[in-house]
C-alpha cells in the first residue's frame, strides 16, 4: 500500500504489506475503531451506552452553554438530512420538552446509522465521559498495542490518533485501559474537525500542525477509503485487518492483522 523502495537497506517489509520506507518514518498515525479497539468494543458497549444515556444526559444539561450549542448544530443537522431525502424523526420546536425530545430521537437515530455528524461525536464523548468516571466503561484495546507504542516510543517516533470519535472520547478510551493510561504515549488526537477521514486535505492539515512533511507519516486504518485518502497527499499507508481469519477487501491483497511486525527494533 506504501511507495515501493528499491533501496534494501531502507525498507521494510510488514507481514506480507507492500514495502514502506522505514527510515523516512517520523509520525505514526492511527485510526481507532478496527485498528488498535475491537469493533465490538464500540457497537456493543460504547454506542448502546450512548444511546441509553442521551435523555438523560440531555435533560440535566440542556442549558448548559456548550450543549445547547450542539443541540442547535444537530438540528441545522436534521434539516440537511430532510434535504437529502434521508427521512429523520420529526423535528419539534414548539416546546422545550419538545425540542428535547426531538432532539434525543434524532440523536439516537444517528446513532444506529453510525454517522460521523461533529456535534453528535461530540455528545457522545460527554456522555462516555460520565461514564468513564463512574467506571462503568473502559477502554478497550488490543493487546499487541501497549507493546508496540512501547517500541514506537523507545524508536522515538511520535504517535498520534486520528478518529471520528471526539477528542475527548479517544483521550477517555486510552486512559482507561486495563493495561494503564496510554495517554503519555499519545502526542496529539484528531477527529473530525479537521476533516472527514477519507478526504485528502484531512491528512494536509495533519501533517502540516506537526510540521512534517506526509512521507514521514505511517497511517494504519482498517478502512480502504481511508487509507487511499492518506495515500493520495503522500503519507505511506496500511490496512489493517484484525479479525482473525478474514481477508483482506476484494481488490486489496496487502494488509496486516496486528502491530507486532510494524517498525520492530
Amino acid at each position: 500500500m506504501g511507495p515501493q523502495i528499491h533501496s534494501a537497506a531502507n525498507r521494510g517489509e510488514v507481514a506480507g504489506v507492500s514495502l514502506i520506507d522505514e527510515s523516512q518514518i517520523r509520525v505514526i498515525l492511527l485510526d481507532i475503531e478496527g485498528t488498535t479497539t475491537p469493533v465490538d468494543f464500540v457497537y456493543r458497549t460504547l454506542f448502546p451506552y450512548a444511546t441509553r444515556k442521551l435523555e438523560s444526559f440531555l435533560r440535566a444539561h440542556s442549558q448548559d452553554p456548550e450543549i445547547h450549542s450542539l443541540v442547535q448544530d444537530l438540528r441545522s443537522q436534521h434539516d440537511l438530512d430532510e434535504r437529502d431525502g434521508l427521512e429523520p424523526p420529526g423535528w419539534l420546536d414548539n416546546t422545550e420538552e419538545a425540542r428535547l425530545r426531538s432532539s434525543v430521537a434524532y440523536g439516537q437515530w444517528l446513532i444506529v446509522r453510525d454517522s460521523k455528524c461533529t456535534s453528535l461525536k461530540s455528545l457522545q464523548g460527554k456522555i462516555w465521559q460520565q461514564g468513564f468516571a463512574s467506571r462503568e466503561l473502559r477502554g478497550e484495546v488490543f493487546p499487541d498495542v501497549p507493546v508496540a507504542f512501547e517500541r514506537w516510543q523507545r524508536q522515538k517516533r511520535t504517535i498520534c490518533m486520528y478518529s471520528s470519535g471526539s477528542v475527548l472520547a479517544q483521550q477517555l478510551l486510552f486512559r482507561t485501559t486495563t493495561s494503564g493510561d496510554l495517554t503519555p504515549y499519545i502526542s496529539a488526537f484528531f477527529d473530525t474537525h479537521v476533516g472527514a477521514k477519507t478526504e485528502g486535505g484531512s491528512y494536509k492539515k495533519i501533517a502540516a500542525s506537526l510540521s512534517y512533511a506526509p512521507h514521514r507519516f505511517l497511517f494504519i486504518s482498517d478502512a480502504v477509503k481511508e487509507i487511499e485518502g492518506a495515500l493520495s497527499v503522500g503519507m505511506q499507508a496500511i490496512l489493517c485487518v484484525r479479525g482473525p481469519g478474514d481477508a483482506p477487501p476484494h481488490g486489496q491483497d496487502q494488509a496486516i492483522h496486528s502491530f507486532d511486525n510494524v517498525l520492530p527494533d
